[in-house]
């Protein structure tokens, strides 16, 4: 089997709640997302997708996801997708970086992994665990009194692990997870992700004004230095994600005993191949995981499905449901939220069909 083509479409993803908000006065209100194809030589095709958070979350944005295949698409013609790590060595040596480029691709030939050998991606990346994943609701930034009211919304449909948009005001983000935590079960989980919204100095006033708070502290700051010093400074379980982009970072805050859960985005990391490596690291570890991406649709919902039912359980903290956070579905066949959880697919590959019609025209095409 080899790559005879690589294309991709262009899908704008409303939000269902209108905008979605976090630190930094940043807000979307609709994503750009990249649907990436690959085709064969036998006939079968392969589906991912990359959607960044806007141009101003991580490193990367929509236009540089296609501008990218542009120029990474013709070295990988004539390449076996099956082939995975053979595949992202040479994406690795035909384009420096731009991992949330490569991501895309990978899914996409994990996808046709499954296909011809007619297995799930959960089942070829380590096994089914478990009946079905976690999800978590992310809240965004807006008062204390709406992000309250939005949780136990949320609660009656049957989440129970909460995303807390925080790092602005200190004073109103204090007031924001005593608010929320408050109308929480004991059981329900709240993390306060600052999104390197805080300075140390604020991160610290707010860590010690939550003390007595049942709450994850999630990438404070901007740097990893400052989210150490932070660390080390409150015995709140502690998240780390922005800095954890690749397998050296993982290693050291391993080694500075700097988080007690790290954040896996695929298009952070380049794709289920390289996310593999670092989930699998860190089961070895004994580290537990939100496993999900920057942000997608259907297609980017049945990777993190993919991915986190195929890591054991005990290290499953949670993942998220993104196609229930937009108005638009680009694929048939993606996992849909149920009481709270999600399920992989038991078909062969990804489990999509994506919708061609909702799709429109290619804007990419590599032969």
């Amino acid at each position: 089997m080899k790559i005879t083509r690589i294309f991709a479409h262009r899908v704008e993803l409303p939000l269902v709640e209108g905008d979605y908000k976090w630190s930094g006065g940043k807000s979307v209100s609709v994503f750009d997302s990249t649907i990436v194809g690959v085709e064969t030589d036998s006939g079968l095709v392969g589906y991912g997708e990359v959607c960044p958070l806007g141009p101003f979350y991580l490193p990367a944005y929509a236009e540089g996801v296609r501008a990218g295949l542009r120029e990474l698409g013709p070295h990988l013609i004539g390449y076996d997708p099956r082939e995975l790590l053979k595949l992202n060595h040479r994406m690795d040596a035909a384009l420096k970086g731009h991992a949330y480029v490569k991501s895309g691709i990978d899914i996409a030939c994990w996808d046709l992994l499954g296909k011809a050998t007619g297995l799930p991606v959960c089942v070829l990346m380590g096994g089914r665990f478990g009946e079905k994943v976690r999800l978590y609701r992310a809240i965004s930034q807006e008062s204390p009194e709406q992000m309250a009211a939005k949780v136990a919304n949320y609660r009656e449909q049957g989440y129970t692990r909460f995303q807390l948009k925080v790092g602005g005001d200190p004073d109103l983000d204090i007031e924001r997870i005593h608010a929320v935590r408050g109308m929480l079960l004991p059981s329900d989980r709240l993390v306060a992700d600052a999104n390197t919204g805080w300075t140390q100095h604020e991160a610290m006033r707010v860590v010690r004004a939550v003390r007595s708070v049942d709450v994850y502290i999630e990438q404070p700051c901007l740097t990893y230095e400052e989210c150490l010093a932070v660390r080390r400074n409150t015995d709140h379980p502690f998240v780390l994600d922005e800095n954890i982009d690749s397998l050296d970072m993982l290693l050291r805050a391993k080694s500075d005993l700097a988080m007690d859960v790290v954040n896996l985005k695929i298009s952070k990391l380049g794709g289920l191949t390289r996310t593999k490596q670092a989930r699998d690291l860190c089961v070895s570890m004994g580290i537990a995981m939100t496993l999900e991406d920057s942000w997608g649709g259907d297609i980017t919902t049945a990777a993190i499905s993919h991915l986190a039912h195929s890591t054991p359980e005990e290290y499953r903290f949670t993942s998220t449901d993104f196609n229930s956070y937009v108005t638009v579905s680009t694929a048939e066949g993606a996992p849909q939220r149920v009481n709270g959880f999600m399920q992989a697919s038991d078909l062969p590959g990804l489990g999509i069909t994506p919708k061609m019609n909702v799709l429109g025209k290619v804007l990419v095409d590599v032969s």
